[in-house]
């Protein structure tokens, strides 16, 4: 059994994996890291995958090492695919891991993940499994933010997209400018990507991907993969296993 950790700022993703199969995902809170023994031990995990927005502790590293074989996911880890990105030291691991998710979902397609988290990330991987970068974009609740934090009056608006697309409101007016503008400039990128690397199959995954789903219409195919990240990094696990 292997088990992929996704380490962010205030939790950890979790996904057991029997082979390429996700038997069981969770969300812990990263005081819980303390607790990962005795459930790795009863799930019998043998190989563990992190994944971390900073360095992980030297007791998180140490509860890890001293149970399991773990490999740290960095921009040294050996990837399922080629990767072009000019600046691989800077590349986020949540991109690198989305991309082997799209792979290990879809192997020898060209895929396109859209990441709509705190920020909205766009990343090509071909069917020669060649990884040619992408673009990153603000997130949606860093938009309505954006614009209520530099302005002296604009108020900051509630997450949802109004029926016309012409703001009848301030509200309006900003929400159709955030949100529904951030559809549109999605549904622009895919069909530039599209026109470079095309077909191409659209992974939509993050935190918003459920909000904008209903709006990309032009989108197609568009799937959506919540559990994105974790495929990928069970994904590199097994290519560093081999």
């Amino acid at each position: 059994m292997n088990l992929a950790l996704d380490i962010g700022n205030t939790r950890i993703k979790i996904g057991l994996f029997k082979g390429k199969e996700l038997v069981e995902q969770a969300i812990w809170t990263d005081w819980a890291l303390k607790d990962l023994p005795a459930f790795g031990n009863a799930a019998g995990v043998d190989r563990v995958i992190v994944s971390s927005v900073a360095e992980p502790s030297e007791a998180q590293r140490e509860i890890l090492d001293t149970h399991y074989d773990v490999l740290e996911l960095t921009h040294k880890t050996p990837l399922p695919f080629e990767n072009r990105y000019k600046t691989p030291l800077t590349l986020g691991k949540d991109r690198l891991a989305a991309v082997a998710g799209a792979q290990a979902l879809f192997p020898g397609e060209a895929c396109l993940v859209v990441d709509c988290g705190t920020c909205i990330k766009y990343d090509v991987l071909s069917e020669d499994a060649v990884y040619h970068g992408g673009n990153i974009a603000p997130g949606a609740r860093m938009r309505i933010r954006a614009m209520h934090h530099f302005t002296a009056r604009l108020p900051e608006v509630d997450m949802h997209m109004p029926e016309h697309f012409a703001g009848e409101s301030t509200e309006t007016a900003l929400q159709n400018g955030a949100l529904r503008g951030a559809a549109l400039e999605i549904e622009g990128f895919v069909r530039l990507f599209n026109a470079r690397y095309g077909p191409l199959k659209t992974i939509i995954t993050g935190g918003d991907a459920g909000f904008f789903q209903p709006w990309l219409g032009q989108v197609q195919p568009l799937i959506h993969e919540p559990d994105l990240t974790l495929y990928g990094l069970n994904h590199i696990l097994q290519h560093n296993t081999r």
